[in-house]
């Protein structure tokens, strides 16, 4: 099975954008992580909030993901990191999942390091919350 990792560039606001880029410098991330993640951005396009498209990752949306490698589904509620909680089920934009996922539409395949090893991810629905 030959899966093609998408490629086009991710859309973000200009806040998450810049938030992005504050984490890359404190180093929160992994050196493979980081560089993946700065080469999105310096490719991605930042639009106002407002210009956001509904099927786009981002903070307060509910996502459908598989995961390609055990076919599992799963449902993530992204919202900002002062939000996240476990008791209302949801998940911080910056969490592991949440970077690896922003910006991308529904139909992406992305490829990110997770703690666990390299997974990839095919996000499959996404939806205001």
């Amino acid at each position: 099975m030959n899966i093609e990792i998408t490629n086009t560039p991710i859309i973000l606001t200009t806040g998450i954008y810049d938030l992005l880029k504050e984490q890359i410098k404190k180093h929160t991330f992994n050196k493979s992580n980081a560089e993946k993640l700065a080469v999105e951005l310096k490719n991605a396009k930042q639009v106002l909030r407002k210009e956001l498209p509904e099927n786009v990752v981002a903070i307060n949306t509910l996502v459908k993901l598989k995961n390609l490698r055990t076919g599992e589904e799963v449902e993530q509620k992204f919202v900002s990191p002062q939000k996240a909680r476990k008791k209302h089920f949801t998940t911080s934009i910056l969490s592991p999942i949440g970077i690896a996922t922003l910006g991308y539409a529904t139909g992406a395949i992305v490829q990110w390091e997770f703690p666990e090893g390299t997974e990839m991810l095919q996000i499959l629905e996404v939806s205001k919350i």
